[in-house]
Parts: C-alpha cells; structure tokens; sequence
C-alpha cells in the first residue's frame, strides 16, 4: 500500500524508537477494514518496534487503537489514517515513544490539571488540511494525561454521528460528559465500557468547530472541563530574566534573538511560534528569499531561535502584566510567573474577520488578508476584495494589475476610501464595484473557494458570483486588549512608539504589527524587533537611562502621542 519511498522514509524516522508500540486492530466486517489492517501492516514493517495485532472483539466500523509497552496510551483512530491523516498516525507513534516536538513541563503541567475523565473525538475530513493539528495537539494531550482518551473519526464512515450531532463542519470535537470510555479492554485504562453511539447519549456536547492549535484547544479544555483544585494550590516560584519578549512572529523572534546574542538572559512567550506567518501560504518578498511558505519560515524561525539560550515558553497565553517599579511581571494562564527588568510586546496583529460560513474552512485555500503576500497566486484569476475603506480599494487596485476580474464589495451605500483611491479604482476596467453588500458566505468544493454568496441590502436578495478567491480587507485588529491599561495607544488600538521603539513606560517595547510603525510586512517587523532589542540594551547599559521619561502623554514628537 506504501510506496518504496514513503517506507523509507519511516524506517528512518522510527529507527530510534525505544518503547514497543503496538497498532491493536478490531475485527469487523466493514469493507475498509482490509485497506486499513494493509496499511497498518506497510506501517508496522518499518520497525521491528511496532507490531500489529489484532483484537478478538467485534466492532463496527473500523478502528485501531496505539499502545505503549502493551498499555493503552488513550489514543484510538476510528477510520483508515489516509490523506492528511496519514500524518497524524505517524506523528502519534513518535510522540508516544517520547520523540518529535512535544510541549514542555509548564504546558504539561497544564494538561495534567484537566478535570477528568476527559472524553473527546475529534470528526474530520481526510482531505482537511486544518484537521490534522486539532487531531495531533489532542492526541499529545492524551499522552500526558493519565485519564484522557481521544478518537479521530473519519467523517465519511460516521454519517449518523454527524447528521445526529448537527456537525457542519471539520475538525469538530465532541465531548462527552460521562465517562463513556472506549470500546474493548485493550483500549480503556479503567476497564471495558460501552460504545460510543452518536448524539443519542445527551451528554455529548461540541466544545470546538475548525481549525485551532494547542493553545487555544488547552484553552478551549481548561474553559469547558476545568482544572484540578490541587494543581492551582502549587504555586511555581517566578522566574527571572533580563527581558521577556511577548509574541513568536517575526518581530518577537528577531528582538530574542538579538537580546540573546547581547548575553541578556531572555525569554520568549508565545501562543504560537511563528504568529500570523503559519496562515500565509506563499512569501516572495522577504528580500534574499525568493520563495518561501509560512509554515516553512516558521520553521527556520524556530530553528534560529534554538540556536541560541532562549527560553522558549510556547503554547502560553499571558493574563495579566503587572509593574513593580522598575521591574515588571508577567502571569500566564496556568499559573506560571514571570519577572523581567525589560519587556517587549511583539504580540502582533489579526485581520478583522468576516465572521461568515466557509471563511475559517477555506483560510490559505481562496481566502486571504494579505493582497501584496497572496495577490501574485491568483494570477489570471476572478477575485473579490471585501471592504470599501482605503485598504480594500488599495488592493482593489493592486490586485486589478494581477487577476482578470476584481469585484469590490461595500457594505455600505458608498465607498469610504479617500476620492483619488476611488477615482483609480474606478477607472479600472476590470474592475467592478457592489455596494450595499453584506457578505454571508464563502462557497467552496473541499479544496478551494468556488464563489460567494452575498445580500443585496435593500432588497434582502442574495445573490452568488462565481470566483477563485476573496480577499478580506476590513481592518487589522493589533492584538494589544492587554497592555491597553499600561502604554499609551492610539485610536486604532496600535501601541504608540517613537522611533527607537519605546513605549510610554520605561523599560516596555513595542515592535512589529502591534506597534503604530506604518506598513505591516513581514521584513518591516523584524527588523523592528532587532531594533526594540538594541535599544533595550542601550538602556539597560546607560546610567542615568534616558528611558526612564518614555513618551507618554506631553513627551516625545507630538504625532506619536495618542
């Protein structure tokens, strides 16, 4: 079933594996049992520490479950691994051995605080390129958790689940309340329990729909099941650094790395390493790099940070700053605390979403914020730009020089641009402009965006225009909620900042796409880390140090006060 080539490739990978895995299949008379028990057999032949093995207990559908030296390890796939799933079964065995990228104490920590028992599957589609990160984050939670159990189910063979549970859309996790456990003794930790059968049982409840990673699905968790009272009673004893850099995109990464290489002990918390860059698809302006792909650059990111004596905090989200004269605090969910002399918000920005059926779905796949990043793959292409304010109309006008057709939809009655945007734009002749649109959907085939679907305000009609893609531009939201209380911002919610990236407080930073420096790219934002940095150090080496003022209210040029 797997080529010379994929099998290869496995064997190399689970050359070093040191616990005995085992793939423990179910008997049953469905027609994809042979395919799947094939391909876990490909799969079990590129290691002698994986066997495959196969349970006397019927049951129906297909599905397998993943032990650890003959213990279940909490982890089953209900349907044939194929597609991008594939992937997750792999990643599974490899992090159930201990090896591949796990999260470290501070978030296990976390897990193992969960209320339990904890019961989850997780519906998918296995042509979804969203799902595999919900599936593999759930499955790592259950390898941490010793009463925690996670089923991926193929979507197409549970028909009745989805149509009972009112599933629209993948990956969606269901919970269940109960302690319903799994089917067969080889796969409870407790003992055997009943099936699992659909929406049928009132206790099943969907805690998430679409595409989220760790954080936000421990989150998610922490939220809905809530934590050990025990586990917040352990208080950990905070940790001190030079500086504390909040935010893992370009601009957080590039201020650690240059705060470390001045000999600062530093550290760097984030959500998620790499930020908004694992959204984008394709990036050919990042100078000296022709063509490179977000999830890519996130990776070579981090690489570049491992280099270097950071500590990098991920899966982290912070709840609160505090100061203490000179020094400042930083309190993450979990319970965790942190001392820094110098902090650096780098915490970015989000596009403002439309908040519309099939956005989130077909994010990276016909949907898209950035015009000048992704406007040069819809070459050629019918497009639609939502939002009739300066951004919008501005890459109506880019994307005009690029796509055959663009269609600019407004929600109001006129567009809000400056009048020699709309001028250009309008003098475009392949250009078409509809106002009084309220967009309601984003239609798509599985893979890509096929068309949208809008209102005619006035006359309540909908309408639908076939296209290639849609580019959202109502705004950037600068994710600064937190520090709004503690540096001076402007009206747009941007983190005001003077040329060498000092805020209004002493000893806090800004940089990047939170910050108010005009144009948000992605060369922009790390060379303004690396700036915030530098000047972190400046001030940390002068005595008196010129940032005890800052450029709060009645200090610094007047076009960087609020």
């Amino acid at each position: 079933m797997l080529d010379q080539g994929i099998r290869d490739q496995l064997t190399t990978h689970f050359a070093t594996l040191s616990s005995s895995l085992t793939l423990a299949l179910y008997r049953g008379d469905h027609p994809k049992r042979e395919e799947l028990r094939e391909l876990l057999a490909d799969v079990a032949g590129c290691s002698e520490k994986i066997a495959l093995v196969e349970v006397d207990e019927t049951v129906p559908g297909v599905q397998f479950d993943l032990l650890r030296d003959g213990k279940a390890t909490g982890i089953r796939f209900r349907g044939v691994p194929g597609g991008h799933e594939f992937t997750s079964l792999i990643v599974a065995l490899l992090n159930a051995d201990g090896k591949g990228k796990l999260p470290d104490e501070g978030v296990r920590r976390r897990v193992r605080a969960l209320k339990g028992p904890v019961r989850l599957r997780t519906y998918v589609s296995l042509s979804c390129t969203n799902c595999p990160d919900v599936v593999q984050a759930l499955n790592q939670m259950a390898l941490m958790h010793a009463d925690f159990h996670h089923e991926m189910i193929d979507g197409e063979l549970a028909e009745a689940d989805i149509e009972s549970l009112g599933i629209q859309g993948v990956p969606a996790v269901v919970s269940r309340a109960e302690p319903a456990g799994f089917v067969g003794s080889v796969a409870s930790r407790e003992g055997p329990r009943e099936p699992f059968e659909g929406s049928r049982d009132s206790a099943n409840a969907i805690v998430h729909v679409g595409r989220a990673n760790f954080a936000e699905l421990l989150e998610t968790l922490e939220g809905a099941l809530g934590r050990e009272a025990a586990a917040d009673a352990v208080a950990q004893p905070p940790q001190h650094y030079d500086v504390v850099v909040l935010g893992g995109g370009p601009a957080g990464s590039s201020a650690a790395i240059y705060s470390s290489r001045k000999g600062l002990k530093t550290a760097l918390v984030a959500q998620r390493l790499g930020g908004q860059v694992q959204e984008t698809v394709g990036i050919e302006n990042l100078i000296s790099v022709p063509y490179t792909e977000g999830r890519r650059l996130a990776a070579d990111i981090e690489k570049h940070l491992r280099a270097y004596a950071i500590d990098l905090l991920d899966n982290r989200k912070v709840e609160q700053i505090l100061e203490h004269g000179k020094h400042k605090e930083v309190r993450l969910q979990g319970g965790e605390v942190l001392h820094a002399d110098a902090l650096i918000l780098a915490t970015g920005a989000k596009w403002r979403e439309l908040g519309v059926p099939g956005e989130k779905d077909y994010l990276g796949r016909g949907v898209a914020f950035c015009p000048h990043c992704d406007g040069p793959f819809y070459k050629g292409k019918r497009v639609a730009v939502i939002g009739g304010g300066n951004s919008g109309v501005e890459a109506g006008i880019d994307l005009a020089g690029i796509c055959a057709q663009v269609t600019l939809f407004e929600f109001s009655e006129q567009l809000k641009a400056d009048e020699v945007l709309v001028r250009n734009l309008r003098g475009l002749p392949n250009v078409s402009i509809v106002t009084n649109a309220r967009t309601t959907e984003v239609v798509g085939n599985g893979q890509t965006v096929t068309a949208l679907r809008y209102q005619d305000r006035p006359t309540e009609k909908i309408h639908e225009l076939a296209l290639d893609g849609v580019f959202v531009q109502i705004g950037l939201v600068p994710n600064s909620a937190l520090v709004k209380d503690l540096v001076t911002v402007n009206r747009m919610g941007e983190i005001v900042i003077d040329e060498r990236c000092r805020t209004s407080k002493p000893g806090i930073y800004a940089a990047g796409d939170v910050s108010s420096v005009p144009f948000k790219q992605i060369v922009i934002a790390m060379g303004e880390g690396a700036k915030a940095a530098l000047t972190a150090f400046e001030d940390r080496i002068r005595s008196p140090s010129p940032h005890e003022v800052g450029i709060g209210a009645g200090e610094g040029p007047a076009h960087l006060r609020a």
